[in-house]
């Protein structure tokens, strides 16, 4: 497993939990913390990222990711751990806590993900917006005919494959292409909101940040007919191979599993703040109100922090929300 350390050996230290499944940790999650204070661990998950080997399925399920976290921690000395988890990385985070919760100081999940056929049709079988914002591709499994386990079906076959042929190449492309177009629909919504309101400044920061990802939106627009397969596109093959993989067996994740955990960091004691975009257009913010709401029913040691941003944690209300929670002292709580 790759893993990378930064910031302050004899500080704070923060494990942090890449999205994903099957992406790996970027240098943009490092932005909600003190590096003069705190101690970044950043690992890559089981064959994500930099971990090898790359894009491998076999004995890769949540509990192993579990599992290799708990063989980090005592690798490097680390008594009790604070974590700080996006998307994905939040099943992944709540798996650890259920097990070892005695190991977490505390916690700060952005945009949970509940791993729910509501949230996978809304990537795998995009809505009306999504797709327009994405744009056509008759190439892609779709409805009538497929349903959510058809669609992850024929995916899985498409990027198990041991070349990188034209159907392989269209899939991957397209399948990056609707991540981006759900992450460019949050920043548009926003910047709505923003405008709505009348905050100028926000409006400003939010336009620049569409205004990127809508050119990366489009260049991969413009190369998905390319016949040639490039290193980009065999990371992207990669990075799909797991991802198809956990979301074709619902994250490994039983009923009631994310629940139960929520209920265990209660017990031990555990502070979590719930960050959450309001329009995000990937994992609803229904998913954090929930749990928040759970857990203050039973101790108030949970807080729930609603932005006017999508699904990235690098928007910029969303990250001076995670600036200030990771960066207050003690539990987490005022």
């Amino acid at each position: 497993m790759a893993y990378r350390v930064v910031g302050n050996r004899a500080g704070e230290p923060w494990l942090l939990l890449h999205g994903g499944p099957g992406a790996s940790a970027q240098p943009g999650m490092l932005r909600p913390l003190d590096l003069t204070r705190h101690w970044a661990i950043a690992p890559d998950q089981r064959g994500a990222g930099a971990s090898k080997p790359k894009g491998r399925t076999v004995r890769n399920t949540t509990a192993a990711l579990v599992s290799d976290l708990e063989t980090l921690r005592q690798n490097l000395g680390v008594e009790r751990w604070n974590v700080i988890a996006g998307s994905w990385g939040t099943v992944v985070a709540l798996a650890y806590l259920l097990r070892h919760p005695q190991r977490v100081e505390r916690m700060v999940l952005r945009g949970a993900f509940a791993v729910s056929r509501r949230e996978l049709a809304g990537l795998l079988q995009p809505r009306q917006r999504v797709a327009q914002v994405a744009g056509p591709d008759a190439g892609w499994p779709r409805a009538p005919g497929y349903g959510v386990p058809g669609v992850l079906a024929v995916l899985r076959r498409l990027v198990q494959s041991g070349t990188l042929g034209v159907a392989s190449l269209r899939a991957v492309r397209r399948w990056n292409i609707l991540e981006m177009a759900c992450a460019v629909l949050g920043l548009r919504r926003s910047l709505r909101h923003a405008a709505a309101q009348g905050d100028a400044r926000l409006g400003v920061r939010i336009r620049r940040d569409a205004a990127a990802l809508s050119r990366g939106l489009r260049r991969a627009k413009a190369q998905r007919a390319s016949p040639r397969s490039s290193p980009m596109d065999r990371r992207l093959r990669a990075k799909y191979r797991v991802q198809g993989h956990y979301l074709s067996k619902r994250g490994f994740v039983r009923p009631g599993e994310l629940d139960r955990a929520v209920r265990t960091a209660v017990e031990a004691g555990v502070a979590i703040d719930w960050v959450h975009g309001r329009f995000d257009a990937v994992c609803p913010s229904a998913n954090s109100q929930a749990w928040a709401a759970m857990g203050s029913r039973i101790a108030e040691i949970q807080r729930l922090h609603l932005t006017r941003s999508g699904h990235l944690g690098t928007e910029p209300d969303t990250l001076e929300v995670l600036r200030r929670v990771v960066r207050r002292a003690g539990t987490g709580l005022p």
